[in-house]
């Protein structure tokens, strides 16, 4: 099977794409983690990638694709975190027919609390919660007790804007993937296990017909 999974900032699109990933056999590509691997490795696409997350802006969709390109197999994945505009969407048309897309539906304020709560350690990158998982000792990493820091792009403000430019640019492909009948939708605000649950009935029954 060839996926997608769609939702907002924080909504746990990650998490559950791994999960699927493992369950089903698939490879899991990360739009996410090929921009940052462009950014720490600093290359052409990477500095035009960090001047748009700095600014908790989507990045162009051509550079994305430029980037994506090289990593989509021809069977079996599962694509977390693209396409995220319609321009995206028609662009993977090019390449791969996907079977099904599921949205997880996660609300504005429930974002904006996962998000700017986030902590992550200055050293070893162990990521905290202050409200979900709070460290022992406030402030610090429980692993090896340097600093927590809230990123950049955790910060109230910009977390908004990228809930904004989501709103405006993201949600259109929705009803591309509705046109085609592939569009699942499940309630992201549930627990890990029971959005993951959800979504295995969904690929399940997909798979079965």
């Amino acid at each position: 099977m060839k996926l997608a999974i769609f939702g907002p900032p924080g909504s746990g699109k990650g998490t559950q794409a791994k999960k699927i990933a493992g369950r089903f056999s698939l490879r899991h590509i990360s739009t996410g983690d090929i921009i940052r691997e462009n950014i720490a490795s600093n290359t052409k696409l990477g500095k035009k990638f960090k001047e748009y997350n700095d600014k908790g802006l989507l990045v162009p969709d051509e550079w994305v694709f430029e980037a994506l390109r090289p990593t989509l197999p021809k069977e079996k994945f599962i694509l977390d975190g693209f396409p995220r505009t319609i321009g995206q969407a028609r662009m993977l048309d090019t390449l791969a027919t996907l079977d099904m897309a599921i949205m997880l539906k996660v609300s504005d304020e429930e974002v904006l609390e996962r998000i700017s709560g986030r902590r992550v350690c200055s050293s070893c990158g162990k990521i905290f919660h202050i409200k979900f998982r709070p460290p022992e000792k406030q402030g610090f990493c429980d692993a090896c007790g340097s600093s927590l820091v809230q990123r950049k792009d955790d910060t109230e403000e910009i977390v908004k804007s990228r809930l904004s430019e989501y709103h405006s640019q993201t949600k259109p492909i929705l009803e591309f993937y509705e046109d085609k009948k592939i569009l699942y939708y499940v309630d992201g605000e549930k627990s890990i296990e029971e959005v993951f649950s959800a979504v295995c009935f969904f690929i399940e029954n997909s798979i079965s017909k």
